[in-house]
């Protein structure tokens, strides 16, 4: 965790999983944070960890420097920033968007925060919730050169890894990227063990074979969808989330998106699209993406 070379006031929109962790670091590294979210549960276990809530978003930003929001989708995000929160932030304010939302969507956005003379990255994240606790988490940033050199060193503290993708609207075109390549090795990792397993493989032998050989990736090495070979992988858990089934399925939704709208030749993406959205109908919404294997080894998909 990097500590910040000047505190700054550091308004925090949206404590669920991802952001109550990503709040903590930031106050935890020196700044001064004023937290909000529209959910009971949430705000109790925001003022637990020592993070101070205020009565409204408006309330957030009004002394705010810097304005992180970490919303469910990208609806939510326009209609907070129309109708709340950039009129009630101080001129130039620098606007962090965090959510994973699509591309179109951070690019109004940021015309949005532009128009009202303010200043906003699109900054989605990887990682998972394990990442946002241990401050490791991947900040893919699109936006001007210096609003992403002053967005920088907040982005530092709560991750590990930060690219500078491009121009507004690009760091969400990596991270539907990334995704649409995750949730497709994801499957594919399933399937290999479910063939594993009726071929008479033992888990930890084809594991040995394929994490070593060229067939090895995150969702075998970290997020080994059987018991045993990785411990921490969510299937030691009975497939508790992790990175949530229907949460995959929202962001291949994003990914969909993207692929009508610029034509992509992308089957394997429409594909790992069908077969998520699928699993987040029933029980596997709230139950690790990695659960899929069920699915595959009960044929259901």
């Amino acid at each position: 965790m990097t500590a910040p070379s000047s505190p700054v006031v550091v308004a925090f929109l949206g404590l669920g999983h991802m952001g109550l962790p990503m709040a903590k670091n930031l106050l935890a590294a020196g700044h001064e944070v004023h937290g909000f979210d529209l959910v009971p549960a949430a705000i109790e276990a925001a003022q637990t960890a020592g993070i101070p809530v205020v009565a409204s978003g408006a309330d957030a930003v009004a002394d705010a420097d810097v304005v992180i929001t970490m919303f469910p989708a990208g609806k939510h995000v326009i209609e907070a920033y129309r109708t709340e929160l950039l009129a009630a932030a101080r001129p130039g304010t620098l606007f962090i968007e965090s959510s994973t939302i699509a591309v179109d969507e951070a690019r109004a956005a940021h015309a949005l925060a532009l128009a009202a003379g303010h200043r906003n990255v699109d900054a989605p994240v990887s990682g998972g919730v394990v990442g946002a606790e241990n401050g490791t988490l991947a900040f893919m940033v699109g936006g001007p050169d210096d609003d992403f050199a002053a967005a920088l060193p907040l982005l530092e503290v709560m991750g590990k890894r930060i690219v500078h993708c491009g121009g507004p609207g690009l760091g969400q075109a990596a991270k539907v990227c990334n995704n649409m390549v995750l949730a497709v090795s994801q499957i594919a990792v399933a399937e290999a063990f479910v063939l594993g397993e009726r071929l008479g493989l033992e888990h930890q032998a084809l594991f040995d074979v394929v994490s070593q050989a060229s067939g090895q990736c995150w969702s075998i090495t970290t997020n080994c969808p059987v018991p045993g070979p990785v411990p921490t992988s969510p299937a030691n858990r009975d497939y508790q989330p992790g990175f949530a089934g229907a949460l995959m399925a929202k962001d291949l939704g994003l990914a969909l998106q993207a692929i009508e709208q610029t034509s992509t030749d992308a089957r394997m993406g429409r594909l790992a699209q069908e077969i998520y959205t699928a699993f987040a109908a029933g029980d596997g919404a709230g139950r690790d993406f990695s659960g899929i294997i069920t699915d595959i080894r009960d044929d259901l998909v």
